[in-house]
């Protein structure tokens, strides 16, 4: 099944817990994959996307929330 959401840089922040400005940065430095949709000049990235996009990152281990 794929989640067909589309994040903006304040989801995609939440999701990772940074803040925005820093996933703006990644995208700015080319480590954020490129968005899948463009809307009025905002990228937007589906929420599968950034998943696989954080499952692949250097460093990346698995969070247990709670």
């Amino acid at each position: 099944m794929t989640d067909r959401r589309l994040w903006s840089y304040k989801d995609i922040a939440a999701h990772i817990r940074v803040q925005p400005d820093t996933v703006r940065s990644y995208r700015k430095h080319g480590l954020l994959p490129e968005p899948d949709h463009v809307e009025s000049g905002k990228p937007y990235w589906y929420a599968d996307t950034i998943r696989a996009w954080v499952a692949s990152r250097p460093g990346n281990r698995a969070r247990k929330d709670g």
